[in-house]
């Protein structure tokens, strides 16, 4: 059967247009940049369930950053994906743009993730992450609309081992306060929305120019730079595929809401991450150096931030992977066209 993706006009929802006529651009990603336009694709063999109209429309959030453009691709065989460009502050742009997709589900990974830049200009980050969080929940709402909510585990403390997803918020920093209050605030006015915290998602880009962390150390490795890495802050992580997953996983199944908790069965520190990380690449231990002085302008994080994560088999197959899997997956899964060893 072949499926025919419906055009959409900007500004009038549900007129048939030409093919070649596109929604209006805008500008969000997860730091504030931009984003493409609407990718129809056809759904592949373990699509959700289709109507005469074709795939479900997912609208992608946040589609340029790390995170999205994993999702989009993983995406691509089950729904219809958006990726439309808007900013989350400006509230007409965005409810045009809500008018025009129609989505039958979203998932928000835009954001002001910038930890140290959220202390900085708390305003914009409340915003961003707040106000933003709020006007797509609202929208959800009011249109009966699925809706994934990515937020992370800095809503914690990190001062004890082990998190679980009832434990009430307790951040230290503004970027944890910003999130831990649009958790709320989604969780009291759309129960029906998927929360899903991680801790640290590993991972290459598939295109340059995002806040992947994985990126980063292997850069400098290459260039022959040493890394200088907390020895004292500890994450379970999640590889981006899997994370994918959990999110496609979610934003399919309307009956799943509330809290979810995606990432390895242990927690190491980032300075052991970063070791095995320089390792699995062959390049010397020495790459990697300890860091135990913050440094000036960094903002408080979390010592402890390892998220306790349910079993939830109806959801996606046990057991989640140990960190060692993790970190294979994250380095030899979808990349940039990178080599495995002096990437």
């Amino acid at each position: 059967m072949t499926l025919t993706q419906p055009s959409v006009k900007p500004g009038k929802p549900g007129e048939p247009v030409r093919p070649d006529q596109r929604p209006p651009r805008g500008e969000a990603d997860e730091a504030g940049g931009k984003e493409g336009g609407v990718r129809a694709v056809r759904p592949g063999p373990g699509a959700a369930a289709l109507t005469a109209a074709g795939p479900p429309r997912l609208w992608v959030i946040g589609a340029s950053g790390f995170v999205g453009q994993h999702l989009v691709a993983a995406a691509a065989g089950a729904f219809t994906v958006l990726t439309a460009r808007i900013e989350l502050t400006d509230a007409t742009a965005f409810d045009r743009a809500f008018a025009t997709l129609r989505p039958d589900c979203v998932v928000l990974l835009a954001a002001m993730s910038d930890i140290d830049r959220c202390e900085r200009e708390p305003a914009l980050a409340w915003s961003i992450n707040v106000v933003g969080a709020q006007r797509v929940a609202e929208a959800c709402a009011r249109l009966n609309t699925r809706l994934v909510f990515v937020s992370t585990g800095a809503v914690f403390d990190g001062t004890r081992h082990g998190y679980r997803e009832s434990d009430p918020p307790t951040p230290i920093g503004h970027y944890g306060r910003t999130k831990a209050e649009a958790e709320k605030w989604v969780q009291h006015h759309l129960p029906s929305a998927a929360i899903v915290r991680s801790s640290l998602v590993l991972g290459r880009a598939r295109q340059p120019g995002t806040n992947s962390l994985l990126d980063k150390w292997v850069a400098a490795f290459a260039a022959g730079r040493t890394v200088a890495v907390p020895a004292e802050e500890y994450r379970n992580p999640i590889d981006v595929q899997t994370l994918s997953e959990g999110l496609i996983t979610l934003a399919a199944r309307g009956d799943a809401g509330g809290l979810f908790h995606l990432g390895a069965r242990e927690s190491r520190s980032r300075y052991e991450l970063a070791g095995q990380v320089a390792r699995a690449l062959g390049y010397p231990p020495a790459r990697v150096v300890p860091q135990t002085d913050p440094g000036p302008g960094r903002a408080p994080r979390g010592r402890d931030h390892w998220l306790l994560c349910a079993d939830r088999p109806g959801l996606w197959p046990p057991p989640l992977p140990t960190c060692d899997q993790v970190i294979e997956r994250a380095l030899y899964g979808v990349t940039q066209s990178h080599s495995r060893v002096g990437v």
